[in-house]
């Protein structure tokens, strides 16, 4: 069995032990972006979004986060086909993360082709409203 490894992250994440083995799976992750993880990146990242800052593949409580803002708590996650077979797994998964007081905001694939514009309202409004 592999030792596991902490890794300095910030806030609620900071005293999470992570194997490297997930630590290189969230990188090949990030290198490997689906194209509309790929389009959300590219308005979330550097505090695009009203000043909020976001991280990519962030490992919380061994689930890895497509995006993470550790400023107000707020995870999003992109739903792709794979989703629609593991809806109890989400689900669990989602409560986990929530008992560490983290909203998740789920995004079907098809609504960042389709609705981007409103999508990145949506998501700007619960970060704003984490902010307080």
């Amino acid at each position: 069995m592999e030792t596991p490894v902490t890794y300095p992250f910030h806030g609620v994440t900071g005293s999470q032990f992570v194997t490297e083995e997930k630590r290189q799976f969230a990188r090949h992750l990030r290198r490997e972006m689906t194209p509309q993880e790929r389009k959300l990146w590219q308005v979330v990242r550097g505090r695009k979004l009203a000043g909020f800052k976001f991280r990519r593949q962030q490992v919380i409580d061994g689930y890895l986060a497509d995006f993470y803002c550790p400023e107000v708590g707020v995870v999003l996650e992109l739903d792709g086909a794979v989703h629609d077979d593991q809806a109890e797994y989400d689900a669990h998964r989602d409560r986990v993360i929530a008992c560490r007081r983290i909203v998740v905001v789920r995004v079907p694939n098809r609504r960042i082709d389709n609705e981007f514009e409103q999508v990145l309202t949506e998501i700007e409004a619960v970060c704003r409203k984490r902010r307080g």
